[in-house]
């Protein structure tokens, strides 16, 4: 007879309007304590975050949610979706965040967002700093150089999910796990068509903020952020630009991870969170 483990981990569904439609959100949690909201990258869905929800040194202190943007992974789109293109823009992003969170009634949250995610908690930071306690900015920057035609990844021509995985391969560390990197990448094929490609849109298009990041006051919501050393999309440099237009932004450097540190290597990605981690939970104390 085989052994089974049970995660510690509770998913459940909520029907809540966003954008004025009414939606059907998928959400997972786990933990108890500070509230620390995750944001998956673009393309992708909660499963990010599998590792830390099942973290006990993480849980014990914080209430982990992760939620599926709609369009992505358990969530739908909203009735009509059929009619229409999807884009991820920056204010429909910042309310759909500022909505879920508040409809959970989280109080004093930390948001933790990768990618597209690292991009839109500079804009929570910078226009809600009095509901956030600190943003954690992973792989994120104020802007992006476009470097492919992001129209490749929705043609009929093509299978979306495997382009879409095909990309995210080169972004990955080398050092990534056999397991999370396929995992990792697994997660993007099965992405719903132009989906990956309407997220890039606030990425590489709509979500240029560098004029405005030097507006995040750190002494109301204080900013860490955490980026890979091996990534094309969110480089390094392009981060240091980033926290040195923001007044007491901590950056780290983190070797050899890449695009997706939560997921691609979650063990070395663990290593540099846990200390951002205490430091919020001393201040939180202090």
């Amino acid at each position: 007879m085989s052994s089974v483990e049970i995660e510690p981990i509770t998913g459940r569904y909520m029907r809540l309007d966003i954008h004025g439609r009414p939606h059907r959100l998928y959400w997972e949690e786990a933990g108890q304590g500070i509230p620390l909201v995750c944001l998956h990258t673009a393309g992708s869905d909660g499963r990010q975050f599998r590792a830390l929800l099942n973290d006990p040194k993480i849980t014990e202190r914080f209430r982990v949610v992760v939620f599926d943007m709609p369009w992505h992974g358990k969530s739908s789109p909203p009735e009509g979706w059929q009619d229409e293109e999807y884009k991820l823009t920056t204010d429909s992003y910042v309310d759909l965040v500022m909505t879920v969170s508040k409809a959970l009634e989280l109080e004093s949250p930390v948001v933790a967002g990768c990618s597209i995610g690292g991009r839109v908690v500079l804009e929570l930071a910078r226009r809600h700093p009095d509901y956030w306690r600190c943003i954690i900015g992973l792989q994120s920057s104020a802007k992006e150089q476009r470097y492919f035609d992001i129209s490749w990844l929705h043609r009929p021509t093509i299978h979306g999910g495997e382009m879409s995985a095909a990309y995210c391969y080169g972004l990955v560390g080398p050092g990534a796990p056999l397991k999370h990197r396929w995992e990792t990448l697994w997660h993007y094929m099965q992405g719903g068509p132009g989906v990956f490609m309407g997220d890039l849109h606030f990425y590489s298009i709509d979500g240029d903020i560098s004029d405005k990041v030097h507006e995040i006051d750190t002494k109301q919501c204080p900013a860490y952020m955490l980026t890979g050393d091996y990534d094309y999309s969110c480089t390094p440099a392009a981060s240091e630009a980033t926290a040195a237009k923001i007044d007491g932004a901590q950056l780290t450097i983190m070797k050899g991870l890449g695009h997706f540190p939560m997921s691609e290597d979650p063990e070395t990605f663990t290593g540099y969170l846990y200390p951002v981690l205490d430091d919020i939970v001393a201040n939180s104390a202090s």
